[in-house]
């Protein structure tokens, strides 16, 4: 193993609910062992790319109900191509060599937990979510 790929392994939090066990699908242990762990380190850089997406798109999504916020992360997620890619680009810039082989073995599959996992951290953060001056970067 080179050393990009210790350090990308050594950088990734341990989930204790994300086991693996015998008889596991290759996609579901893949997603407990890479993506939710990846998922959860990129966690602050998913919330800051979110709000700069809210704030291109004129902010509409902290003039929404709870529920209604709910639904924009989803449809942005799900509907919007540019913003979902961006989202996989973050989350498979972390894979390291090993992972990224696997991963383009089955990436439909893959992408779809990848794309639900990010969606769902999103949602779980959406008390972070609140209007904020974004500054231009």
């Amino acid at each position: 193993m080179d050393s990009r790929d210790q350090v990308l392994l050594q950088l990734r939090p341990t989930i204790p609910s994300a086991k693996i066990i015998p008889g596991m699908s290759s996609e579901e242990k893949f997603q407990n062992q890479t993506i939710r762990p990846i998922a959860k380190l990129q966690d602050e850089l998913l919330v800051a790319v979110f709000r700069n997406y809210a704030r291109k798109h004129k902010n509409v999504f902290y003039d929404l109900s709870i529920e209604k916020r709910l639904d924009y992360i989803e449809n942005a997620v799900h509907k919007d191509m540019k913003f979902r890619n961006s989202l996989k680009g973050i989350m498979i810039g972390q894979f390291t060599m090993a992972e990224y082989q696997l991963y383009i073995q089955n990436s439909s599959s893959l992408n779809k937990r990848m794309m639900n996992i990010v969606k769902e951290r999103l949602k779980s953060n959406i008390q972070l979510m609140e209007y904020a001056q974004v500054p231009n970067l």
